[in-house]
């Protein structure tokens, strides 16, 4: 898989980014890596250090009632992102040409808001 993101920026923004989001109530979990060496099917590690050639980051971030985004990042440039906001606000969101760490931060905000709703603080 082509290179687009360097995940260890990416984590380093998810880890910056949870505090605001811890602070205006919302749950951050821990970041999993999937290593594209690992034999299939490859598991999700919570250490770092575990993974020699890293494919993808995740997180999933929980908040008020069954509110839930879960964000997986891959190196490739694109993300798989759902959500739950409701019973009745439910999906996935585009994410793919995301070009840097820092881009991918700031649709992290997005996704964010648009789940949970929330304000500048919670980004």
């Amino acid at each position: 898989m082509h290179r687009v993101i360097d995940l260890d920026e990416a984590a380093a923004a998810l880890v910056g980014q949870a505090a605001g989001r811890r602070s205006a109530g919302l749950e951050v979990g821990p970041l999993t890596w999937r290593d594209a060496e690992a034999s299939w099917p490859q598991p999700l590690e919570t250490d770092r250090a575990r993974v020699r050639d890293p494919d993808s980051v995740g997180v999933v971030v929980s908040g008020p009632g069954d509110a839930e985004l879960s964000v997986v990042l891959f190196r490739g440039g694109w993300a798989d992102v759902d959500f739950i906001a409701s019973l009745d606000d439910a999906g996935s969101l585009p994410a793919s040409g995301i070009a840097s760490a820092s881009d991918f931060a700031h649709r992290m905000d997005q996704w964010v808001t648009r789940a949970f709703r929330v304000g500048a603080a919670a980004r």
